[in-house]
């Protein structure tokens, strides 16, 4: 049966291709930012249900979030499916910078792609889904709809409040374009630690503010007024920023980055701007880290607030753990990666590359497809190539909010290759334009996505048809945690079951910056 149901889905992905590279085309021209997907999450349940699955949507208290489920009983494999876009990157499936029709470039679009992330891990759930139907295999295939990944959003929230804590083994799939993860899986070095909050300042008393001059309308015209909420905003970036050799020493690969929400509020008039919002992100090795910028971002923040007249609240965003490896799962993937084989380009993708280097002026090459997103490479190999980028100390590298999912179920991180130019001879650096128009073309996308969905399909077919595969990655999850969930290894999520998710905060809309 094993060998038949393999074959099943094979065949299904196969069948099915034309549908999953349509539905990757929409998804990346809807192009809706994180937590404002809901045409996105909308069209991929439409596509479940349509398949036979039980669909909760609104899961965690995030209504562009899903839990699809097909079968019953054990055992309980998952894997789950991205749609947000990034704001100001808007480009058309075009060789050439031009945003998409009706919007201008500063407008959202997709860049990793999450179109072909999503839609790759739905193509190999449904393959799965098609042996165990005509296999009559026993256990349960949930798909999960995780909204707002660019902000680290949904997977730390379901985690928390227990949607993973059922699964038995879960499979992640992203896209690959930084070396050396082309065409591999992640063996020990996975993502490390994430944070992200905003802080709101609001001028609640601007009457307290410097001395009164008898002016009988509070803030007229001719009067002193508070510094408000720009003026908290503008400092607490600037205070941050020059501070940050302080915040955090210049050991290991880190990053911290910010984004203003909301600037001001206010008319012309002589009034204190009464609200001003500013996000902070944060990707580091270790918790430890993590928490020193939190408590060196808190305190900025409060004295910023004393200077300002303001008062400030933090509202956290996310927080993650650093990943949980499972070697067992992830040479499994690799193997079946390997019977697969890496994703080839044909001509149409090739033309549309020269087309690119065209427009840039680039003199021709004889073939502009980067190599290394064609071959494969040992997850040993690309281990080996990593570590030599990093200090000995430092155990993951850069962050990603599955590390939730590796925290409580063996967890496999598939990395396949996306069509993208090679490095040019002359050295001259592309533009962000360049792997955006690429990223929806259907012929340099649509093999990325295939690849996904053969190797996620016979992954999770492997999963539901080898108990002892299965029992041996639960038996390598139970020794890394000292005993599964709970035991004296294991961590919980960072955020509490009663955690709101910020839904609510003005995140940029799908709408904005239209043409």
């Amino acid at each position: 049966m094993h060998h038949d149901a393999r074959a099943t889905a094979l065949a299904d992905v196969d069948a099915r291709a034309g549908a999953l590279s349509d539905l990757t085309r929409r998804i990346w021209e809807l192009a809706e930012p994180a937590w404002r997907e809901h045409e996105s999450a909308a069209a991929h349940v439409a596509v479940l249900r349509a398949e036979g699955f039980d669909v909760e949507t609104g899961t965690g208290g995030m209504p562009t979030a899903f839990r699809a489920q097909y079968g019953s009983g054990s055992p309980v494999v998952a894997t789950y499916v991205e749609y947000d876009a990034v704001p100001g990157n808007s480009q058309a499936a075009v060789p050439r910078q031009e945003p998409r029709a009706g919007t201008t470039r500063h407008a959202p679009g997709h860049t990793d792609p999450h179109s072909a992330l999503g839609v790759g891990a739905l193509g190999g759930a449904l393959a799965a889904r098609a042996a165990i139907e005509r296999h009559d295999i026993p256990g349960t295939l949930v798909v999960f709809g995780e909204p707002a990944e660019k902000v680290q959003g949904s997977k730390p929230v379901h985690a928390a409040k227990g949607y993973y804590d059922d699964l038995d083994a879960a499979v992640s799939f992203h896209p690959a374009y930084m070396l050396p993860y082309t065409n591999t899986v992640r063996l020990e070095t996975l993502c490390g630690a994430y944070a992200s909050c905003v802080y709101t300042f609001e001028v609640e008393q601007p009457e307290r503010w410097g001395a009164s001059d008898g002016a009988p309308i509070p803030q007229a015209h001719a009067a002193a007024r508070a510094p408000g909420a720009i003026d908290a905003v503008t400092l607490m970036y600037q205070i941050s920023k020059q501070l940050r050799e302080s915040v955090l020493a210049h050991t290991g690969s880190w990053s911290m980055n910010e984004a203003i929400l909301v600037a001001g509020q206010a008319t012309a008039d002589n009034l204190p701007p009464s609200i001003g919002q500013i996000q902070y992100s944060w990707r580091v090795p270790t918790l430890a880290m993590a928490d020193r910028i939190a408590d060196a971002l808190e305190r900025n923040a409060h004295h910023v607030a004393g200077l300002t007249s303001c008062s400030v609240t933090r509202r956290w965003v996310s927080r993650t753990w650093p990943g949980l490896p499972n070697r067992t799962l992830a040479h499994a993937t690799y193997a079946n990666l390997a019977t697969v084989g890496a994703p080839v380009w044909g001509e149409e993708a090739r033309a549309f590359l020269h087309a690119i280097r065209d427009t840039l002026g680039l003199a021709r090459v004889e073939d502009p497809v980067e190599p290394t997103m064609a071959r494969l490479i040992a997850p040993e190999d690309a281990e080996a190539e990593l570590r030599q980028q990093l200090p000995s100390w430092q155990r993951s590298f850069t962050s990603d909010d599955y590390v939730e999912y590796t925290w409580h179920a063996p967890t496999v991180r598939l990395n396949v290759g996306r069509c993208s130019l090679a490095a040019d001879p002359a050295g001259t650096p592309y533009p962000p334009w360049v792997s955006n128009a690429i990223g929806g073309f259907p012929a340099c996308i649509d093999p990325t996505v295939i690849t996904a969905a053969r190797t996620i399909a016979l992954t999770l077919v492997d999963l539901l048809t080898q108990p002892l595969l299965l029992e041996e990655a639960r038996a390598e999850f139970r020794e890394r945690t000292g005993g599964g969930i709970d035991g004296d290894r294991w961590v919980a999520p960072l955020l509490g079951r009663d955690f709101v998710a910020p839904i609510d905060l003005p995140w940029p809309e799908a709408t904005a910056f239209r043409a």
